[in-house]
């Protein structure tokens, strides 16, 4: 009996593994991105009739904390040789700490949610750009004010905690960078990605 569990958990452990979707092949033009995962693009469309924030504001976010990876996280710790745990609990496509998902989850009903499910963490960024907007009175379309409430948390933004690390500003800064390229990039690309795939077929 004891054998039959280990085997099934192993089974379903492949398959979720088989079944994950890698990082797109070209992350840096979020037409490359979507076109390889169009379920992407229907998902962030999603987020952004749900919650108001811009597509492009998330997705260059994601790049930043994750690289497009379902089961991201922070890098182990080691005393000597011996692992002692990671820096945090940040998890999957968004990076989301245990405490703030949970916070989502109860908030939205969505009891259910993943953070290694690109629709599920995507549509998270779009609550915490929602609450940060509320909470901070940040832009849905400030990237870079809304990576350092992200990145800070909303107490630690009203804290301008973000002063004391040089190194957060300037990643900040490349996020909201990478905002404004994907931005003018979707421009180019969207009425595309709207397109049926009949349309597709025969046109595209």
């Amino acid at each position: 009996m004891v054998n039959k569990k280990i085997l099934l958990s192993l089974l379903l452990t492949l398959f979720v593994t088989a079944c994950a979707t890698p990082p797109p092949k070209n992350p840096d033009n979020i037409c490359h991105i979507f076109f390889e995962n169009r379920d992407w693009y229907e998902a962030s469309k999603d987020m952004n009739k749900k919650w108001g924030t811009p597509i492009h504001v998330p997705i260059a976010m994601m790049y930043q904390e994750s690289s497009f990876k379902h089961d991201a996280a922070p890098p182990m710790q080691y005393f000597w040789f011996i692992p002692i745990g990671r820096a945090s609990d940040a998890y999957g496509y968004a990076q989301a700490k245990t405490m703030t998902w949970d916070d989502y989850k109860r908030e939205t009903g969505s009891s259910w949610a993943s953070r290694d499910d690109f629709a599920d963490a995507v549509d998270f960024m779009g609550w915490f750009t929602s609450k940060t907007h509320k909470v901070n009175g940040i832009s849905k379309w400030d990237a870079y004010r809304q990576y350092l409430n992200y990145h800070e948390g909303w107490g630690g933004y009203k804290k301008q905690s973000y002063n004391k690390k040089p190194w957060l500003i300037k990643v900040a800064r490349k996020v909201d960078n990478r905002a404004k390229q994907y931005s003018s990039q979707l421009k180019g690309c969207q009425e595309n990605l709207d397109s049926s795939w009949l349309w597709r077929l025969f046109f595209a």
